[in-house]
């Protein structure tokens, strides 16, 4: 797969924006730039917009709150969590009424009642499933009594895997790392309803009627690999957590249809990349690749340079992409 090119705005390509939150709109209680003025310009030209978030901590109203405080319109139903896809995926395994022992915050057990299900924070004999999603007060005694559900035979599910999350600290554990508590004492995986598997993408398309959506994200294992999954494109922006050198390093299918500094290049237009030989141009950059080893020259937009350098190291499987050479080519371009 190498990246695509778009010579009219991706908001008017795609009939619908899934945006993920984090390092996508906002980064702990900061937006990032250029997201609420891009929201608006993408619905301006008449997509529809969700915000699909890993994140099961938060309740969708509270999270529309915190969007609209940073000028971000927003409404609870706009928002499409992870915590609502992990409930959904109980309540289609058991039925109405059913305890299910939440191991996580808020978010995570309003979406179970509001399935229909009895949010629970004890391990009795009648809890038919664990449900877990991040929570930044995470406590020992809820790990332990998932723990001895699960144990017991409990349905097991997680919100997501993400192991780390960005906040205005750095980089901090996150749900997949608290999971891994819990699989380690029992032995049992968890079915999991976050991004990349599909039952939170489909919520999304759900909600917003999409036919050909847009994945925007900023993680290559969960947004990228999400919309691979779904056979949808996507769209990686560089304000979170990938580096330009986890891009060239992305495996298959982990690789983005586009790429831009951050959530305005949905609204954007989008630059061909070309091959000749072994040569790869985008812009006013050239990439050669002699003997596996690329290097760059030219002059103008390093994003262009970027998108040249990911499609020849993509397409040339003698290339290490972490590598001198190639760290070489990324210092020219300044990363």
């Amino acid at each position: 797969m190498s990246l695509l090119a778009a010579d009219r705005p991706l908001n008017t390509l795609y009939d619908a924006m899934l945006l993920d939150l984090d390092g996508v709109v906002y980064i702990g209680p900061d937006a990032v730039p250029s997201a609420p003025e891009a929201v608006g310009k993408a619905r301006a030209a008449g997509a529809r917009v969700a915000f699909v978030t890993n994140n099961a901590g938060r309740t969708p109203a509270r999270i529309a709150e915190h969007l609209t405080q940073l000028g971000v319109a927003a409404a609870p139903g706009d928002v499409v969590t992870s915590a609502e896809a992990a409930a959904r995926l109980v309540s289609e395994r058991h039925p109405a009424g059913s305890d299910v022992l939440v191991v996580g915050d808020t978010g995570l057990r309003q979406a179970v009642r509001k399935m229909g299900l009895r949010p629970v924070t004890v391990a009795s004999e009648s809890v038919v499933a664990v449900v877990q999603g991040y929570a930044r007060g995470m406590n020992r005694d809820l790990l332990d009594q998932g723990t001895l559900a699960v144990s017991r035979g409990a349905l097991y599910v997680a919100s997501n895997a993400d192991a780390t999350a960005p906040t205005e600290w750095g980089v901090t554990p996150a749900n997949g790392s608290f999971v891994r508590v819990i699989a380690h004492a029992t032995g049992v995986e968890p079915v999991i309803a976050g991004k990349p598997m599909r039952p939170l993408h489909e919520e999304g398309i759900r909600r917003t009627g999409a036919r050909n959506p847009l994945i925007v994200g900023d993680r290559l294992d969960t947004d990228i690999e999400g919309a691979t999954v779904h056979g949808a494109a996507s769209l990686l922006v560089l304000s979170g957590v990938t580096t330009p050198a986890d891009a060239l390093a992305a495996p298959e299918h982990q690789r983005p249809s586009y790429l831009s500094w951050d959530v305005a290049g949905m609204n954007d237009t989008h630059p061909e990349v070309t091959r000749t030989g072994d040569r790869t141009r985008c812009g006013g950059w050239t990439v050669t690749v002699t003997e596996g080893a690329p290097a760059i020259e030219g002059t103008g937009d390093r994003l262009d340079g970027l998108r040249a350098l990911c499609a020849a190291v993509w397409a040339d499987g003698t290339v290490d992409p972490a590598g001198p050479a190639a760290r070489g080519v990324l210092a020219r371009l300044g990363w």
